[in-house]
């Protein structure tokens, strides 16, 4: 495929300050270059770098000295906008038990592969992003991944840490051939269990609207209503190059209700979870 984009998606989160760090690489038919986005509570930046800055060596990552991997994070970047330093590092990941794509990661030439490497681990160290320091002491990590060669037309995501887990849902339409289906995977890890939502588990979306999501398989049900509606801009693969625009708020208040057989598992008040909301 000439068209062609993978991301990483690394989220820190504090009980006061929220940071995420994407870096990409891309190909077209015209370029090949890489990129780092970082998403604050405040504000979001885009830096575009040279094809020839990216590296990848195993699970390391690396773009003109910024650093992302199993280990943590290690950013220098000086720009006119943005001036950043500093390092952390990370605990024992927490994998799923398996491929969030399931039997799906077999079939050939889909738009946007998923990935989770960990729902939940321990980030320590600060960051300076423009002189503010991100501090994180015993926080929490979270770290995902994206390739294909676009982001769905539609979708909605959402992520959130707290202290007994933590949980991911995206809803998105995918084309498959000369249709489109709504497609859902999502994890609730909780208290070390992991329960997992999927279109191949029979996962449907009843609900996607701005206001409340609400996804059932069997006797599971779980419901997301956001608080906050606006985001940050955000820049996304359309046929590999970063030409589209969407918006994450990436520390904003949502409710979240986990039940089995109408029986409460997880009701979080959460004030710092992610979301992105592109209905």
């Amino acid at each position: 495929m000439l068209n062609y984009f993978c991301g990483w998606y690394f989220r820190c989160q504090s009980d006061w300050q929220t940071l995420a760090v994407i870096p990409s690489v891309h190909r077209t038919k015209e370029s090949k270059f890489c990129a780092i986005q970082l998403i604050t509570d405040t504000q979001s930046f885009h830096v575009p770098f040279p094809y020839s800055d990216f590296q990848k060596q195993g699970n390391q990552i690396s773009i003109a000295g910024n650093r992302f991997g199993k280990e943590g994070i290690t950013l220098d970047i000086q720009t006119t906008e943005l001036h950043t330093n500093g390092s952390v590092r990370f605990g024992q990941f927490t994998p799923i038990k398996y491929d969030i794509m399931g039997p799906f990661r077999y079939v050939p030439f889909m738009q946007c592969r998923h990935s989770i490497f960990s729902m939940h681990h321990s980030v320590d160290g600060m960051l300076f992003i423009n002189e503010t320091p991100y501090v994180f002491q015993d926080a929490i990590g979270y770290i995902e991944g994206d390739r294909g060669y676009s982001f769905p037309r539609k979708y909605v995501w959402t992520q959130c840490s707290f202290p007994a887990g933590a949980l991911m849902l995206s809803i998105a339409e995918i084309p498959f051939g000369a249709f489109r289906f709504t497609g859902v995977i999502g994890i609730v890890l909780l208290h070390g269990n992991e329960y997992r939502l999927a279109t191949y588990l029979g996962a449907k979306a009843v609900k996607i609207d701005p206001d409340e999501i609400i996804v059932r398989q069997g006797g599971f049900t779980l419901t997301v209503k956001p608080q906050e509606q606006s985001g940050h801009p955000l820049r996304a693969p359309v046929d590999g190059a970063m030409v589209r625009t969407i918006h994450e708020h990436p520390s904003c208040k949502v409710l979240y209700r986990f039940e089995e057989n109408g029986i409460p598992l997880l009701v979080l008040d959460a004030p710092n979870a992610a979301f992105e909301y592109e209905y």
